[in-house]
C-alpha cells in the first residue's frame, strides 16, 4: 500500500523556471534542481559543496530526451568542470544528505543503481561513456541507500523527468490493472493497458503485417518510425511502447483506422469505453 507523501518545494530566487531546492517530510535527503545558466549563482550553497550525486539533461539534436548520470564529493566544483566539458545539457538535478551522512561508497553505489535503472527504463539516451562501478557497502548501507534511492526516483519524477519511472505503472489503488486486448487480421494480436501518460502495448504483441490504403499518413510514418528505430522487429514489439492515445495504439496495431475505446476490450469481451464510465 503507497502512503502519502509531502513534498517542500522552495523557489530560491522566487522564479519557478529558476533554481529550486526540495526537501521530502521524514528524509534526510535534500534536492536541488539547477538551470544551467543559474550553476555559478549557487556558490554560495555550502549544501552543494559536499558529497552528491547528480543528473545532467538535456536533448540531443532529435530532440530526445538525454541524461548523464554521476557523482562527486564536491558537486558544485563538478558542475562548473561540466560546464565546459559537457553542452547538451539545460539542468541538473543534485542529491545531497543534510546530515553529511553520504560517504564516496554511497554516491558509488547510488550512481551504479540509478545507471542501472535508467537503462532499464529506456526512457532518456545515457551520455555516460561506461557503465559505473558499484561500490561494496554493509547490508545495512544497502538497505538506507535503496531507501534514498526510492525517494530519489520520487523527486525525479515530481520535477518533470521519468528518466527512472517504468512505463509499466504500479497501481497504488485496491484493484489490479485491466489488460485489454486486440485480435485482428493480418497477424494482429496486441496487449495494451492504460496509464497516466497514454496507451501502453506491451513488449510481445503483434501489430498486422501490411495496412489499408486509407490509414493516415501520420500512423503510417508512426509504424514505419517503429520498425526503424528497431521496436518493432517481424511485426512484433521488442519493449514496451507508449502511444498518446487508445485510439492511436489500436490503429497502428490494426493497421487501420480504429476507435480505441471501442476495439481494446478485456478478456471477457467489455470494451475499454465500458469500463472507463461509472
Amino acid at each position: 500500500m503507497a502512503f502519502g507523501k509531502t513534498i517542500k518545494i522552495f523557489l530560491i530566487d522566487g522564479d519557478p523556471n529558476g533554481t529550486m531546492s526540495c526537501e521530502l517530510s521524514n528524509w534526510t535527503g535534500k534536492a536541488y534542481k539547477i538551470p544551467r545558466i543559474k550553476i555559478k549563482e549557487c556558490i554560495d550553497r555550502k549544501d552543494l559543496m559536499s558529497t552528491g550525486i547528480y543528473l545532467l539533461l538535456g536533448k540531443n539534436a532529435d530532440n530526445k530526451d538525454l541524461v548523464y548520470i554521476g557523482e562527486a564529493e564536491n558537486v558544485f566544483t563538478r558542475l562548473n568542470q561540466h560546464l565546459s566539458s559537457k553542452d547538451f545539457w539545460n539542468e541538473a538535478i543534485v542529491f545531497t544528505s543534510k546530515d553529511e551522512n553520504l560517504n564516496k561508497a554511497h554516491i558509488k553505489y547510488l550512481e551504479n543503481r540509478l545507471h542501472e535503472t535508467a537503462t532499464k527504463t529506456k526512457r532518456y539516451i545515457l551520455e555516460n561513456g561506461c557503465i559505473p562501478t558499484q561500490s561494496s557497502i554493509s547490508e545495512s548501507d544497502r538497505a538506507e541507500m535503496e531507501e534514498f534511492l526510492n525517494y530519489i526516483f520520487i523527486l525525479v519524477n515530481t520535477l518533470g523527468h521519468k528518466v527512472f519511472e517504468d512505463k509499466r505503472e504500479q497501481s497504488s489503488s485496491s484493484t489490479d490493472k485491466q489488460l485489454l486486448y486486440i485480435s485482428a487480421t493480418r497477424g494482429c494480436e496486441a496487449i495494451g493497458e492504460q496509464t497516466s501518460e497514454g496507451f501502453l502495448v506491451l513488449k510481445g504483441s503483434k501489430m498486422a503485417a501490411s495496412h489499408t490504403p486509407s490509414l493516415s499518413g501520420t500512423l503510417k510514418n508512426l509504424r514505419e518510425e517503429l520498425v526503424r528505430k528497431g521496436i518493432i522487429i517481424d511485426n512484433e514489439f521488442m519493449e514496451d511502447f507508449i502511444f498518446s492515445s487508445p485510439s492511436y495504439a489500436a490503429a497502428v496495431v490494426m493497421g487501420r483506422s480504429a476507435n480505441g475505446l471501442t476495439e481494446w476490450k478485456t478478456s471477457d469481451g467489455r470494451i475499454l469505453k465500458s469500463i472507463e464510465t461509472l
